[in-house]
């Protein structure tokens, strides 16, 4: 990647899958020092995860709410997640989040931690436009699954794990239209977007740390590849 930076797309999952989990967030810091050690530089892009899913579930409960107010409880929930993972990397990290992904950036720090952006628009896509603006030309995509597979595993006992897919065929799995709380792999409007930049996102199970550092070294990893 050019300047040696990485774009981390960092699941709400794996921050606070119910509550928050401290215990994976200092292995994780680990993670990410270890790479500032060789040299590495990190974007780090936080979802929103069942911290955002609860509150839309509440509104949509308590009473009627359009997609817009669900997408604003989605991106304030991704921002104090980025908050959080701002303040664990005190010591790295550019001061401000970043909460427009297309605007001019400048950061000279080791971090920079940025968040959800405005409704219509996922973490994934934020992900995808600093890496356009900072011309990276792959984003790890750390989330709750292991790879992508040809069909939803929790509903079809046969469902075959990809190592590697075309945006073509991945679109065909995702389809092409956003939603607010949407769980998918990596989200329709950004995998579109991604596919103009000719980016590869790395679709990873977060939680496999060790997995993820074969990533970063250039070795065989877990994962699907999407190109």
């Amino acid at each position: 990647m050019k300047h040696n930076i990485i774009v981390l797309s960092l699941g709400g999952s794996l921050i606070c899958p119910d509550r928050i989990d401290f215990v994976f967030l200092k292995k994780f810091k680990r993670l990410i020092e270890a790479g500032i050690a060789g040299g590495k530089r990190f974007i780090i892009v936080t979802g929103g995860g069942s911290t955002a899913r609860h509150y839309q579930e509440a509104a949509r409960v308590a009473g009627a709410v359009n997609d817009e107010d669900l997408d604003w409880l989605g991106i304030h929930a991704t921002r104090i997640n980025a908050h959080l993972i701002r303040a664990i990397f005190r010591k790295y990290a550019h001061p401000v989040i970043v909460k427009n992904p297309i605007e001019n950036i400048i950061f000279n720090e080791k971090v920079l931690v940025a968040a959800g952006w405005k409704p219509g628009f996922s973490t994934d896509y934020d992900a995808v436009m600093l890496a356009k603006q900072f011309k990276a030309n792959k984003i790890i995509n750390m989330s709750n699954i292991d790879q992508v597979y040809n069909k939803d595993p929790k509903k079809y006992v046969g469902a075959r794990p990809l190592n590697n897919l075309s945006w073509k065929d991945f679109r065909k799995i995702v389809g092409n239209r956003w939603s607010p709380g949407l769980n998918a792999p990596f989200d329709p409007i950004a995998s579109k977007e991604a596919e103009k930049q000719k980016l590869t996102v790395y679709i990873v199970n977060g939680k496999n740390l060790a997995n993820i550092q074969r990533l970063l070294a250039g070795k065989s990893f877990r994962g699907t590849a999407i190109s």
